[in-house]
């Protein structure tokens, strides 16, 4: 997989993939991830890339044409599947479109800033529209950060336990149970009889018995449906 990401602040997406899994990731050879600076495809000698919005009002605007040279750029060295915009009107991410961004081969995110993008370039460059939640960040970066991070490990080979992924909350509408780990009694405070017993099916109904009381609990709203 490769993910390209358009931002005016490469240096601030370089941290969340130089350690850890996203960065063993890379380093496997599992996905590749570039960082593009807006601010190469600029006007003028101060590589203007916002202007004042048509019929007033507060806050700047980042210029249609920037955005898109820098994409067209792009798409002539590649085709990608996804051309994704992250904004606060977007879609709200979900494990489910994270489960399907990543059988992909090529996305395209780019992060926004101001008060958002020229219209045309959401009408005729766009596929995807995504937000990470109903609020407002200062650009799209940590977004786009995020987006990666939720799309990367599900990648074959990617996390040292395949399966890990395929148990995480959401993956089947429902949180994850309770876990534990050693020792089974922590200053009296015991571990659940059921999972020390190597009863596997009595563990395995244990934990979607739990999954689904703690989803009753939290997110009542993810049980609608069932």
């Amino acid at each position: 997989m490769r993910i390209d990401i358009i931002t005016l602040l490469p240096q601030l997406l370089e941290s969340p993939f130089a350690d850890s899994i996203l960065q063993r990731a890379i380093t496997k050879g599992l996905v590749e991830v570039h960082l593009h600076d807006l601010r190469e495809y600029g006007q003028g000698k101060h590589r203007k890339l916002d202007d004042y919005q048509f019929g007033g009002g507060a806050g700047l605007v980042m210029m249609a044409e920037p955005i898109f040279q820098c994409i067209e750029k792009l798409k002539e060295e590649r085709t990608y599947d996804e051309i994704i915009y992250m904004t606060p009107d977007g879609d709200l991410f979900n494990q489910k479109t994270a489960n399907q961004l990543s059988l992909k081969d090529n996305l395209l995110i780019l992060c926004g800033h101001y008060k958002g993008i020229d219209q045309r370039v959401r009408d005729e460059l766009i596929t995807k529209e995504i937000s990470i939640g109903d609020y407002v960040l200062s650009g799209g970066e940590l977004g786009a950060a995020v987006v990666s991070d939720a799309v990367i490990r599900l990648l074959p080979g990617v996390l040292n336990d395949e399966s890990s992924a395929l148990t995480d909350s959401f993956q089947d509408d429902l949180l994850a149970p309770p876990v534990y780990t050693r020792p089974a009694d922590f200053r009296g405070l015991k571990v659940p009889e059921v999972l020390t017993s190597g009863n596997f099916p009595a563990i395995e109904k244990w934990r979607q018995e739990q999954a689904y009381l703690r989803t009753a609990e939290r997110r009542p709203d993810l049980l609608e449906d069932k």
